[in-house]
């Protein structure tokens, strides 16, 4: 019997979804009543996967109340799914035909069914998200401080930093109390602030938006971080290795605890200049830094030691 696997393109509204390889296809709903029919009827099927289309947060009900009925979600990338249908020749795009082509796509693709983050890591997640669009929103507002003279056009600069301020100020409180409220993050958090150049806000964003941290081995973290280094080639030629994919916000403030790390950590310090010495351009010691301490990180949370008591 061939494998059974389901698609599911999601909008505001509705939800179309198809089955594969039976050909079957319907639109729910995106309500309490929809996700209760979306359920009754793939339930049955037993698919060994179901593969929701990120969709900017409305994928996010619709995944947690499969997984909640115990089916085997997986969210998946749009970009990775336009390209896929691309090299299908698919470029027609509906709902309909989305959904069938998300449902190619994990057929041909297989990727790996992880849990889904409960409803406190959630919360975390969108917490330290919402603090970095806050944090954007002031640095926008600084450039543009220094762009404007127009006395008019700096007061409003101004108000708006200072709410802006106080907004960050206040979510700061609410990721304080929400990670010092739970005994299993508390701890997770002075473990890994127990590495020298890694301070509050880089520990809660690994927490919240890296939570397979300490239960994969350093080449599958390094991968779902996008610090994993892929090669170009083709026949005899080879071209440079790049890092991409993954998480952008974890590698971002991985990014930011290597700088800081490559002063303050003696281990990654010394790793950071064996490689400019070796004549490896600073950028690329940078990226080596950053996935030294990633490992470091997973492997704190794996052993649960702080960083000086434990071997990365």
């Amino acid at each position: 019997m061939d494998a059974i696997v389901v698609g599911i393109d999601v909008s505001k509204d509705r939800m179309h979804v198809a089955v594969r390889p039976s050909g079957e296809a319907f639109a729910v709903g995106r309500d309490a009543e929809g996700l209760e029919v979306l359920v009754a009827r793939l339930a049955p099927l037993s698919p060994i996967a179901v593969a929701v289309e990120a969709a900017g947060g409305y994928e996010t009900v619709v995944a947690a109340s499969l997984a909640a009925a115990g089916l085997a979600v997986v969210v998946v990338n749009p970009a990775q799914v336009r390209a896929f249908a691309q090299a299908l020749g698919r470029r027609a795009k509906t709902d309909p035909i989305d959904a069938a082509v998300i449902a190619r796509f994990v057929e041909a693709t297989r990727p790996e069914i992880r849990p889904l983050r409960d409803a406190e890591t959630q919360t975390l997640a969108d917490l330290v998200t919402r603090r970095r669009q806050i944090v954007a929103m002031m640095v926008a507002e600084r450039q543009r401080q220094k762009r404007l003279t127009d006395r008019r056009l700096q007061k409003s600069i101004a108000r708006l930093l200072t709410a802006l301020q106080k907004e960050l100020s206040s979510l700061e409180t609410d990721i304080e109390d929400t990670v010092r409220g739970s005994p299993a993050w508390r701890e997770s958090e002075d473990l890994l602030a127990s590495v020298p150049g890694v301070g509050k806000t880089i520990a809660r964003t690994m927490l919240a938006e890296l939570p397979e941290l300490g239960r994969l081995d350093r080449r599958q973290i390094a991968a779902l971080a996008g610090l994993a280094p892929w090669t170009r080639q083709s026949g005899t030629w080879r071209g440079r290795s790049f890092i991409g994919g993954g998480r952008a916000s974890v590698r971002a403030v991985l990014f930011t605890g290597a700088m800081a790390a490559a002063r303050f950590n003696p281990h990654l310090k010394a790793f950071r200049d064996k490689l400019v010495q070796a004549g490896k351009p600073k950028l690329v010691a940078l990226v080596a830094v950053a996935r030294k301490l990633l490992t470091v990180l997973n492997a704190t949370l794996r052993d649960r030691q702080p960083w000086q008591q434990q071997d990365a």
